[in-house]
């Protein structure tokens, strides 16, 4: 297991100025998705605790990582966590770049049941 570049201490108590520019330091020297990716849920952690200036923190790296890197299996574990960060449009656009598989199964299902839900609507009844 790889050593984490941050103390739960320096997470969770510096300033939002600092933690950012640590962070943009660290992927930049190491070019590590996977741990930064780890780290900005710990700051999404933070947010939801009540730190409300950590609300959309270094929104541009999470575009950035989500748009332009490699797909990893942290990104898409993590993937819904930060759907606050994008547009509809992009969100709809990641999510088909993320999960191609998942999308052609939902797209299969729909195209082979649609002629039989004339005779057998999927409805759900409230009695």
């Amino acid at each position: 297991m790889s050593e984490q570049p941050f103390t739960p201490y320096q997470i969770f108590n510096l300033k939002l100025e600092t933690i950012e520019q640590r962070v943009m330091d660290f992927y930049e020297e190491s070019r590590d998705g996977t741990t930064t990716i780890k780290l900005l849920i710990a700051l999404r952690v933070r947010y939801q605790l009540g730190a409300e200036e950590f609300a959309l923190v270094l929104k541009d790296l999470v575009k950035y990582l989500f748009t332009r890197t490699k797909a990893t299996r942290t990104m898409k574990h993590f993937f819904f966590y930060f759907r606050d960060y994008f547009e509809t449009s992009e969100w709809k656009q990641l999510n088909l770049r993320l999960f191609p598989v998942r999308n052609f199964i939902e797209k299969a299902k729909s195209i082979v049941l649609s002629p039989f839900a004339k005779f057998f609507p999927l409805e759900v009844s409230t009695t």
